[in-house]
């Protein structure tokens, strides 16, 4: 996920000072930009399966975890986790996807239909998997990669194409309107490590080894209820959750929205939790998830980890993909 130069430069101007729509200044968990900056050394990965690992937690869903996740399948019904491309001009989709038909039914090639895709897919509207050459800090991208290895044809290392088999994996559902008895959380609303354990409590599941998490704000929800709008104000996670997913292993972290709750409520650092899990940890990244069909599946079963699978496009030197992962019961 990137946000638009603009809105970058907007909220660093500002100080992330708190807006009407933003939570209140004084956080449960005080962060500065010293203490983020020095996460990308106390939870590093670097190094940890190989100097030249270029794949990170992904490392984490090994053999034997994906045999215990497609365990998980009980029933075979499969959930879509993708929103529907949006492809009209919003406040949250200021780059939409483009869908062109070129051979139609007045204009048929022989008995053939065609028609072709433009998406810019990073941003806050398009279902997607940051890559880890996404993102850079200090000139470095993870595992000590130069930033100035991303060139004009793409990446040299750490592009998509080193998550080309797949995702397959338990996912745990982290719910967080369902847990504070909600239908979506307000944008700006910071999400906390206590929360994360409070619904572990609430669900009935613990985060390990390998695990995809999925943070639920509602976003859609909040999208269908109120309308689209301007996405530099979004619920998050808080920073201070960054350390709880190392300590807890977790190979991939995905949400509806950034991830990162904005503004990030720690003064001097536009997005500390996708930049410290990219390059410091290693951590691919889904963004715009749909979880809202998933979250009523989940809770009609009282069930929050399941199978999902999911695949990124082949894309030589890419920093990301669109994506559709498929959640599995």
């Amino acid at each position: 996920m990137r946000l638009p130069a603009i809105a970058l430069i907007l909220l660093a101007s500002l100080g992330f000072a708190a807006d009407a729509a933003s939570p209140p200044a004084t956080p449960a968990h005080p962060t500065t930009k010293a203490d983020v900056e020095k996460w990308y050394t106390a939870l590093s990965n670097w190094g940890r399966w190989g100097k030249t690992d270029e794949v990170g937690t992904y490392n984490l869903i090994t053999d034997a975890k994906r045999k215990a996740a497609a365990a998980l399948v009980k029933e075979g019904l499969a959930v879509s986790m993708a929103h529907n491309a949006l492809t009209e001009k919003a406040p949250d989709n200021p780059e939409p996807f483009i869908h062109k038909m070129t051979y139609t039914g007045a204009k048929p090639n022989g008995d053939w239909f065609m028609d072709e895709y433009s998406v810019s897919f990073h941003g806050l509207a398009h279902t997607h998997m940051d890559a880890l050459s996404h993102t850079s800090y200090q000139a470095k991208m993870y595992n000590g990669f130069s930033q100035l290895d991303v060139v004009e044809t793409g990446a040299k290392e750490l592009g998509i194409t080193g998550f080309k088999k797949g995702i397959f994996t338990r996912a745990i559902l982290m719910d967080i309107p369902r847990l504070k008895g909600l239908p979506y959380l307000e944008p700006g609303t910071a999400i906390f490590p206590e929360d994360l354990e409070a619904w572990e409590k609430k669900a009935g599941v613990k985060v390990g080894s390998g695990d995809l998490v999925l943070i639920r704000t509602g976003r859609w929800a909040r999208r269908d209820a109120k309308g689209a709008w301007d996405t530099s104000v979004v619920a998050g996670l808080h920073a201070s959750c960054v350390p709880w997913l190392k300590a807890r292993n977790v190979a991939i972290a995905g949400s509806d929205a950034a991830l990162d709750v904005l503004p990030s409520q720690v003064p001097g650092v536009v997005q500390p939790v996708h930049q410290v899990l990219l390059v410091a940890m290693g951590m691919p990244i889904f963004d715009n998830l749909d979880l809202e069909q998933v979250s009523a599946e989940a809770a009609k079963r009282n069930r929050f980890a399941f199978l999902v699978t999911a695949a990124p496009l082949a894309v030589q030197g890419g920093t990301g993909s669109p994506l559709n992962p498929i959640a599995i019961f």
